[in-house]
């Protein structure tokens, strides 16, 4: 399992929010840029970028903010966040994106997620699987859709998907745990699927409790920023 260090963007600044509630934002660098570095200088690899922004408007906005990362560091990036057109997706990796996350676009266009699968391939797509009150969360956690996790899964695992992120928006900037649960179930019905787990960590005992599960890897967020977590403590899952 490895861990992917987040950066969460609003205004072209790295925030966190609690719950997925755009009212409780707390800024934590006015330059993202210098958060990628010093993940990068503690010895990580992957990066989860997230355009907050984007996701409510429905449509990449700091894109600038993604062309800096990926010009001034060697983090491969991965991107998510208003990313519901081929224009965006584009933009996306013009910009310097390695992955992609597409939700919102999953539920509302499956044949355009589809058509970027077949397009891009599997290893460059990720696709987004956030829960809330057990159905799929789109547009910035703002809207349940009617999809139940499980039956989402399985449409998009036959439609060729490998990577999937998915988050427990309730755990998500709170410190209480992640989803473990969640997890276990999800890894039991499709052990063929590199789950990513989010939301919720706030200590090294979550993490090793995430490790003994068959994870892809871990994002983690507000632990770090918080010192909850110290870069040095999770050197052993840094890829």
């Amino acid at each position: 399992m490895i861990i992917i260090p987040a950066i969460d963007i609003i205004g072209g600044k790295a925030v966190r929010l609690t719950k997925g509630d755009y009212s409780q934002k707390k800024i934590y660098n006015e330059d993202p840029l210098e958060v990628a570095k010093a993940f990068e200088g503690a010895g990580v690899r992957r990066l989860h970028l997230v355009d907050l922004d984007g996701a409510k408007q429905k449509r990449i906005v700091n894109r600038k903010v993604l062309e800096r990362i990926a010009t001034h560091t060697r983090l491969r990036i991965d991107f998510g966040g208003g990313v519901q057109s081929d224009r965006d997706i584009r933009l996306a990796f013009d910009s310097g994106a390695s992955q992609v996350t597409g939700g919102s676009v999953a539920v509302k266009n499956p044949g355009l997620f589809e058509a970027w699968l077949e397009k891009y391939g599997a290893e460059k797509i990720i696709l987004g699987a956030d829960v809330l009150h057990g159905k799929i969360a789109i547009s910035g956690w703002q809207e349940d859709s009617s999809r139940e996790l499980d039956a989402f899964l399985e449409e998009y695992m036959a439609k060729g998907i490998r990577y999937v992120i998915s988050t427990d928006v309730s755990k998500d900037g709170v410190l209480a745990g992640p989803a473990v649960d969640l997890y276990k179930d999800m890894s039991r019905k499709f052990p063929s699927l590199e789950i990513i787990a989010s939301g919720g960590v706030s200590e090294m005992a979550d993490i090793l409790a995430l490790d003994r599960l068959p994870l892809h890897g871990v994002i983690v967020g507000k632990a770090i920023y918080e010192n909850r977590i110290s870069l040095k403590e999770l050197e052993g899952f840094l890829m």
